[in-house]
């Protein structure tokens, strides 16, 4: 091991591919091409000598030493985070009330909070999982200093990326081969809810909502039982879901944009101002 280095950059692409579930799906965070992130592992694994991940066609797991050195890496970029905050500056402190849909939360703000907690450790977070339908008018009144939203017209707020919408099925029961087709919808207002009904009428295709729900978790449980098909964020269907197509007979549905709003009301909080910018330093894809 004598003269070679764990740098920072590769370090933090393994917490990113962990974390992220996958190479792909860690390129945007770390605002590199996916076969510069791999290139990263590839250089780690040449300086510890031993394979760090097992890659597998639809998962990807950590070898005995990448759980090993996954440890130390969150430890230093922890460290790393640190330093800069005492080096740059005076700690932040306050409060920042924060909102984000339920879908959203574990895919995308798990790796905002940890990379801002380990730069603002004294800032207290206070976070708000509920439809972006209620976030908006929240971020609006003042209620909420940032939201991470699904925007309901262009140019609303900060735009970060898209995110593909799905329809889901559970394969036992096969709830897309019914006439007409059952259908678990979001609540009344919802982008998902207008896209998916929309598609289907567009298509000229017998349906009927036979489940409302404004929680993932609600729209999990119509699936499962094989009551309905619902359209979910890319992002948020479970494994032992199927992911639906035109194959089974359903239209193609758009993307969500997915933006950060900020409140008239937090301007000049240094603490909000931090949390703002590291949603888009983290989420924000490059064009």
């Amino acid at each position: 091991m004598a003269g070679k280095e764990l740098q920072i950059d590769w370090l933090r692409a393994l917490v990113a591919v962990v974390d992220a579930g996958s190479l792909s799906a860690a390129a945007p965070l770390l605002h590199r091409s996916q076969s510069a992130v791999s290139t990263q592992i590839q250089k780690l694994e040449e300086v510890v000598g031993r394979p760090l991940l097992l890659r597998g066609p639809r998962h990807l797991a950590l070898t005995t030493a990448g759980t090993e050195l996954l440890a130390y890496a969150r430890r230093l970029l922890d460290l790393h985070g640190e330093a800069l905050a005492v080096l740059t500056g005076p700690a932040l402190q306050g409060r920042v009330r924060l909102g984000v849909p339920d879908d959203y939360a574990a895919s995308y703000l798990t790796p905002v909070l940890r990379s801002f907690c380990s730069l603002q450790p004294e800032v207290e977070i206070a976070l708000v999982c509920e439809q972006s339908t209620a976030l908006m008018p929240q971020v609006q009144r003042g209620e909420l200093d940032v939201a991470l939203v699904s925007r309901d017209r262009p140019h609303r707020g900060t735009l970060l990326f898209e995110e593909p919408l799905v329809w889901v099925g559970a394969p036992q029961q096969e709830a897309w081969r019914r006439d007409p087709l059952p259908v678990a919808a979001y609540e009344p207002g919802s982008q998902a809810r207008r896209d998916a009904l929309a598609a289907l009428a567009a298509q000229r295709r017998a349906h009927r909502v036979v489940y409302n729900s404004s929680s993932l978790a609600g729209q999990l449980a119509a699936v499962h039982s094989g009551m309905a098909v619902a359209v979910l964020t890319r992002c948020s269907v479970p494994p032992g879901l199927l992911v639906l197509g035109e194959r089974h007979g359903l239209p193609p549905l758009p993307a969500m944009q997915v933006a950060v709003l900020r409140s008239k009301a937090s301007r000049g909080s240094a603490a909000v101002d931090a949390l703002e910018q590291q949603v888009i330093q983290t989420l924000r894809r490059p064009d």
